[in-house]
């Protein structure tokens, strides 16, 4: 069975800093575009960050650029997502996701990822 595991979200103060870890397991995605998303309270999902296969190249949302950052280690099939600077609008369910393949065209849309972590919640307190 292939999942997908987050954790280390919980409650910060703004300003404050997280790290997320996603592992997968059933399968390895060393081939794979790696995505976080998120969706908040009354929202759509929305994408965050994605990182190719080889870890080489990232994307990020506006709202997030230059203080969250995306790493992957294929060795141990896991994405971590660092995340600083929190501010109240971060506040929000946290969920990795595996690309159908490498592709990296389509790497913001939410209908190219085909497995999805449970997600974890970050909550971000003023």
């Amino acid at each position: 069975q292939v999942q997908l595991v987050e954790s280390g979200g919980g409650l910060v103060q703004v300003g404050g800093s997280l790290r997320l870890s996603c592992t997968a397991s059933g399968r390895t995605f060393s081939s794979n575009t790696m995505g976080w998303f998120r969706q908040a309270q009354g929202k759509e999902r929305e994408f965050v960050a994605a990182i190719k296969w080889s870890g080489d190249d990232t994307d990020y949302a506006d709202s997030v650029k230059g203080r969250f950052a995306i790493s992957r280690d294929n060795a141990k099939n896991t994405v971590d997502f660092q995340m600083n600077s929190l501010k109240p609008e971060d506040t929000a369910v946290y969920y990795c996701a595996a690309g159908r393949n490498s592709g990296w065209y389509a790497r913001r849309a939410l209908t190219f990822y085909n497995y999805w972590g449970q997600g974890t919640q970050v909550t971000v307190s003023s």
